[in-house]
């Protein structure tokens, strides 16, 4: 398709993976696309996720990939089957952006950053080989004003313009700015590091549009935490040890409704509570949890690798002049973190007592009464509910209306599943733009591959 003065145009809400895949999908189709966001740069929040190593995808196969996203799993293979892991590696390949799988079964470009793919996808974006340059409008922050039309977008008369189904208005840096399209993609994120622009306050924004929204909640999050009856670690314990990491330790728990956690890994101890990379694997389900009854109990053992037996046995070995803790440091080669832990669970009396030592090293209980603030979180669950959209990504009240990414009612673990499905999401609700203007306005609707 080539651009005329009259070709369909399409506003695409949100410059984060899933807008811009959105409009990869439809440049690559020849349509007139603006790409809108309140921030002054693009892909903020991708930027940031990659300071410590872009994680892009995961190479484990597909079948166990897509049972990451829990209830939501149906509809995410969906998006996984138009975009899924190997073709974000290929994808990034055509960018000129080499990737690995790490020793996790992570993927990540070989440089581990996340600025040079980002370069050379803006590049590929305003300069197409092929289609037709996206434009990009920064500093325009969407207040939620959609006007319908009330009417599908329709052919226009000899030498009219066309006549758009839409009308946003935007705040910008010159004052209020309206932005006519044919179709509209919303991927504006979630509701987690506001100061990155995915500040969730569409939520108020898309009900009277007839669009079904579920709160927003804490995913890939830390938690507060209850001991003996207190909330937080002792004074003691938070002074010393917050911002020290557990290392391989396994974390399990069991919720009210059967469902059972169980992995080794990291977390870290945070002033009042845990996070990291093990307990945002387990967030979901404690989050759940103390939803319903106020509060999840996890079990940690400190040394996984050894039998029952053998702590039991290594514990009551005679220490002669030694102290307890040297004692468990030199025979169960536990450290100062792990101790400090052993003395918050743990009575004076009951750390003397062998059995009991030795049961609550491998089982010791941990009381999460409190997830940390959205803000904080990783990413969030709750959003557009998938009901509300047809299985294209188009709101079914609002016909032309299309959402994409973390705004949808999804969640997932870190690893690079989250990235994965935003980027399938996207290039699902640009399909989708895509059947509905051909459908509309008799236009091409095939996209070019990527």
């Amino acid at each position: 398709m080539n651009t005329t003065p009259h070709a369909p145009r399409v506003a695409i809400v949100g410059a984060g993976p899933a807008g811009l895949m959105a409009a990869e999908v439809l440049s690559a189709a020849g349509l007139a696309v603006h790409v809108y966001d309140a921030m002054p740069s693009v892909g903020r929040k991708f930027l940031l996720a990659g300071l410590g190593g872009l994680n892009l995808t995961h190479a484990e196969p597909l079948e166990h990939f897509v049972t990451r996203y829990g209830a939501r799993a149906a509809a995410c293979t969906q998006w996984l089957q138009s975009f899924g892991p190997q073709a974000v590696r290929d994808w990034a390949q055509g960018l000129g952006i080499d990737t690995f799988v790490g020793t996790s079964q992570r993927v990540f470009p070989t440089d581990m950053k996340a600025a040079p793919l980002l370069r050379a996808w803006l590049h590929r974006l305003r300069h197409p080989t092929q289609g037709t340059p996206v434009s990009f409008h920064m500093r325009h922050r969407w207040r939620g004003q959609l006007h319908d039309s009330g009417a599908e977008p329709s052919p226009s008369s000899a030498g009219a313009p066309p006549a758009h189904a839409f009308t946003l208005t935007f705040d910008s840096p010159h004052g209020p700015h309206t932005a006519p399209a044919d179709a509209v993609v919303l991927a504006l994120g979630g509701g987690s590091w506001a100061r990155l622009g995915s500040d969730g306050a569409w939520q108020a924004w898309l009900p009277p549009q007839g669009i079904d929204v579920a709160p927003l909640r804490p995913s890939n999050c830390g938690f507060d935490v209850r001991v003996n009856g207190r909330l937080g670690w002792s004074e003691h314990f938070a002074s010393r040890f917050a911002g020290e990491a557990f290392k391989s330790v396994q974390l399990s728990f069991t919720d009210s409704l059967g469902q059972q956690f169980k992995r080794k890994g990291e977390f870290v101890a945070t002033a009042t509570g845990m996070e990291g990379s093990l307990v945002y694997a387990a967030s979901a389900l404690l989050r759940d949890e103390i939803e319903r009854a106020g509060q999840a109990t996890l079990h940690l053992n400190l040394r996984p690798e050894w039998s029952a037996e053998r702590v039991l046995a290594e514990v009551t070995h005679p220490r002669g002049s030694k102290s307890l803790s040297s004692h468990l440091k030199s025979r169960l080669n536990l450290n100062n973190l792990q101790l400090g832990l052993l003395h918050e669970v743990l009575s004076k009396e009951a750390m003397h007592q062998p059995i009991e030592l030795a049961q609550t090293i491998q089982h010791l209980p941990i009381t999460v009464c409190a997830t940390r603030p959205l803000d904080e979180a990783i990413s969030s669950a709750g959003g557009v509910r998938l009901e509300a959209l047809s299985p294209d990504l188009m709101a079914t009240s609002q016909p032309g209306l299309f959402c994409a990414g973390e705004m949808l009612d999804w969640e997932a673990p870190t690893g690079g599943y989250l990235l994965t499905a935003c980027l399938g999401s996207g290039h699902v609700a640009g399909a989708g733009v895509l059947a509905y203007l051909h459908a509309c306005l008799g236009t091409d609707s095939d996209a070019r591959p990527l």
